[in-house]
């Protein structure tokens, strides 16, 4: 199990703890392990201005890159984040203010919980489209999460997995657990705390 904090300024910290388990030094032909972490408070704060219609939203977005389990600023990326938007390093952009798409890959929310997806279906990955949209949808209940219109609270909808494919044909799994800076509801949102496992076998479709 490893886990990387992620802070408004963007600073990292991290703890590895190694989950290996045989020494498969040796052998070309054993698998690596899958990776495990948890990843805290990686901000992905947006601007909003209501004078205009519909309303203009800025910022920058906060890329993440599953093979280094770490922040990029390249095109190594595999999702990207600002708000409540989530990107996917495949297919083209949507709008002139996102990261351009320079990999291959792609996503899909399966149901399920993080342990009880062990199998990726290739046949069901999607890319950002200019024409059809993004491939994880924003809005209340449309994608990963759902907006309470009395509390004005950002909740992860229970058994909503990202499943993706990276740009290297490698697989990782998602689960968000909030939205919130510290994971608390009443503290600033535009803040992601994530589990995933990524599986480093390229074409290993197993986790």
């Amino acid at each position: 199990m490893k886990t990387i904090k992620y802070f408004a300024c963007l600073a990292l910290f991290a703890a590895f703890t190694s989950c290996s388990t045989d020494d498969n030094s040796g052998d070309e032909n054993e698998l690596l392990e899958t990776e495990t972490a948890t990843v805290s408070n990686l901000a992905a704060v947006q601007t909003a201005d209501y004078t205009t219609t519909p309303a203009t939203i800025t910022g920058e977005y906060t890329r993440f890159s599953f093979e280094s389990g770490s922040i990029v600023t390249d095109d190594s990326w595999d999702l990207a984040f600002r708000g409540t938007t989530i990107l996917v390093n495949g297919g083209t952009a949507v709008s002139d203010d996102e990261p351009e798409r320079t990999g291959t890959a792609g996503v899909y929310i399966a149901s399920g919980t993080l342990s009880s997806i062990t199998e990726v279906d290739t046949s069901l990955f999607v890319s950002d489209s200019e024409t059809d949209g993004l491939a994880i949808t924003t809005g209340s209940e449309n994608g990963w999460y759902s907006y309470d219109y009395t509390t004005h609270i950002i909740s992860p909808i229970a058994g909503k997995i990202l499943v993706v494919k990276t740009s290297n044909n490698t697989y990782a799994k998602v689960e968000i657990l909030s939205y919130y800076l510290d994971s608390d509801t009443s503290s600033d949102s535009q803040y992601y705390t994530f589990n995933y496992v990524y599986q480093p076998n390229e074409g290993e479709t197993t986790f």
